[in-house]
Parts: structure tokens; sequence; C-alpha cells
């Protein structure tokens, strides 16, 4: 198993534990007790939630907030279109976000990867999710459906290996070697491509249950534990 370039050329590394520290201070500031467990909180449900998952009756511009804030909390949003369910206008919403890359174990104030393996995945590997809800009126209800696709980088070699590109090959291939950068840039592991590896049903599952908890109940992640 290779080691997690991280998008290596793309991304600078970070002290985890500094930026670490001071996300839990200022959500200790900002939000208290209440807002730091939720942020913290990186549990898949216990509960299998059906996907799609009905929603009870409610403004249109109600639940499209929940569900934009909701999805605010794991990925950042790229496009959207308003769900509207009115006499004059029925139309579904639809929510996409930009591809991120996947939450270390390190970086716990992150929410797109789930606690276990899928936070030990994306440790390991490069790894991308991107996530498209779609919010359909049913009657006076509705209807979301939430699907979070997950890849992994394919590249050329592996971060930090012993092999190069650079070396020279002796069987008779001819190889153009292309412009490299002074320093040992030119033995960084170039991104070749994406390798799905389909859906991350645990993110599903956890952004539905704060869906359907953000239209159903009071906003407790503010009060003190």
């Amino acid at each position: 198993m290779r080691l997690a370039n991280r998008l290596t050329g793309t991304l600078v590394p970070r002290p985890f534990w500094v930026v670490g520290l001071a996300a839990l201070f200022v959500m200790l500031l900002i939000g208290g007790c209440g807002q730091l467990a939720y942020r913290l909180d990186r549990r898949a449900p216990t509960q299998y939630i059906p996907n799609p998952l009905e929603l009870p009756p409610a403004s249109d511009a109600f639940v499209w907030s929940q569900v934009i804030d909701t999805v605010d909390d794991y990925f950042r949003i790229k496009s959207e279109q308003p769900v509207q369910n009115s006499p004059a206008m029925v139309l579904d919403g639809r929510v996409e976000t930009s591809y991120q890359v996947g939450a270390s174990m390190g970086e716990f104030w992150r929410k797109d990867s789930t606690a276990g393996f899928e936070a030990l995945h994306s440790s390991l590997q490069s790894i991308r999710r991107q996530a498209t809800i779609t919010v359909r009126p049913r009657g006076a209800g509705y209807t979301v459906e939430v699907i979070v696709l997950k890849d992994l980088e394919d590249t050329n070699a592996t971060q930090f290996a012993t092999e190069t590109t650079a070396s020279r090959r002796h069987d008779g291939t001819i190889v153009r070697q292309p412009e490299t950068v002074v320093g040992g840039a030119g033995n960084v592991p170039q991104t070749l491509g994406w390798i799905s590896l389909g859906r991350d049903t645990s993110l599903e599952q956890r952004i539905l249950r704060d869906i359907f908890q953000r239209v159903t109940e009071k906003d407790g992640r503010r009060s003190h534990l």
C-alpha cells in the first residue's frame, strides 16, 4: 500500500496539531461545548437511515436552508438550485459540492471522513469525495437523497519511493524525459487520474441524519453539555 501523497504539489504540509488546537480554541470561544461536540463528532449513525429519506411538511425555504447549512459543514458548495414547493411551481432542489480531499485522522475538526475506516483510509491514501443532494417535493413533504462519491488518486509512482521516473531504461524504448524543476521536484509523483471507489455510504448516512434532525428537532448544538 502506497503512502498518501495528499495531492502532492498542490497542498503544503501542515502542522496538524497546531491547526487542531487553534480550531478547538476558536470553536470554544464562538459556540461553546455544544458546538464543539457537534464539530468533533464524526461517527456514522448506528441505525440505518433510508436513502432517499422522507421529510415532514414544512416551508420550502426552511427545508432548503437546513439542507444548505448541513452540507456546508461537510463540503464546499459548488452549485445549488433551491427546492420550490408551492401551488405556482414545484421544482426539485439540487446541491452539488466541489471535490474535497478526505480528512485524515489528524484533522479531527473536519467532518467529511467518518470515524474509523474512512478516516484511516484518507490518512493512508489520497482520497477525494464529492456530494450531490437532491430534494424532491412530495405533496406537502419532501424526500432528500444524498449521494457521496469517493475516488482514489492514481499516480505514476509512490511518494518517498526509491524508484524514480527519471531512471534510465535499458529495454530499447526511447524515453523522452520532461523538463524537471531544479531541487528534486521532478521526482514528485504526478496524478494520472482518479479511480472510482463507489459511494461512501457512511458519510451519506451522517449527512441524512443531520438534515433530518435539523428539520424535525430544535437545534441544540450550541447548548451546554
